[in-house]
């Protein structure tokens, strides 16, 4: 069970030490509890093998005018001694079958992009949530998994967003940014709007994960569910 990063972790929580002991056997089972995950050992655990990637938050100077977006947004702040340096990373994780989660780490000092990169990986991992599938495309009918079971739409600051289904084979029309996010968490089809000021990539993310959040929290009829093929999360 675990892998190497879990090897010598000693759990701090109840649920931790449920899952070291095995009274927790999958991950499905803390969503259906409504528990919270508080270490993020206890999804490396029930949920090995996770993609990562980064959003492009950060952006300096390009050739000819512009801005090259990077991984990572640098801050200062003038002290006595000068100028701090202050890194900010920004990730999105997923298994690419039903569950996936978001992350902000930041850091100082001597390697803060890698230590602000791990620590918005980990925080990720406490962030995980189920995505609900589905087929609700009345184009396509195929009851499949590949997009969603229906409109929905998110909320973070100034952002809005929406996702509507889409039939088999019409991929994700979204932007690159949200493409990643949906990509991690299964989903093939997809059409996206946006509303507000989609350049704060932050907040279009965490709009896009509260679509998902308010998706789960619509009670569907079975009927429903089997026409659709809804599925909520898959280890």
């Amino acid at each position: 069970m675990g892998n190497e990063q879990t090897k010598d972790w000693v759990p701090q929580t109840k649920l931790g030490k449920d899952v070291v002991d095995g009274k927790v056997g999958s991950i499905e089972e803390i969503f259906k509890e409504g528990k919270k995950i508080m270490e993020p050992e206890i999804v490396d655990i029930l949920l090995p093998g996770l993609d990562h990637e980064l959003i492009l938050i950060g952006g300096s100077p390009g050739k000819g005018g512009g801005i090259r977006r990077t991984p990572a947004k640098r801050t200062a702040k003038m002290h006595k001694s000068g100028r701090k340096y202050k890194m900010t990373a920004f990730a999105v994780i997923g298994n690419k079958n039903g569950y996936a989660g978001f992350g902000k780490g930041q850091a100082t000092g001597s390697g803060a992009f890698r230590t602000a990169i791990q620590k918005s990986i980990k925080n990720s991992k406490l962030n995980i949530i189920p995505i609900r599938r589905g087929c609700g495309s009345w184009e396509c009918e195929c009851a499949s998994p590949h997009s969603i079971p229906m409109e929905i739409e998110g909320k973070s600051g100034s952002v809005r967003f929406k996702l509507k289904p889409a039939p088999r084979g019409a991929g994700l029309v979204v932007s690159d940014e949200v493409k990643k996010f949906l990509e991690l968490a299964g989903i093939k089809d997809c059409w996206g709007k946006t509303f507000g000021e989609t350049r704060t990539r932050v907040n279009l993310i965490k709009a896009v994960y509260n679509a998902f959040q308010n998706l789960n929290r619509i009670k569907m009829k079975e009927k429903f569910k089997e026409k659709t093929g809804t599925k909520i999360g898959e280890a």
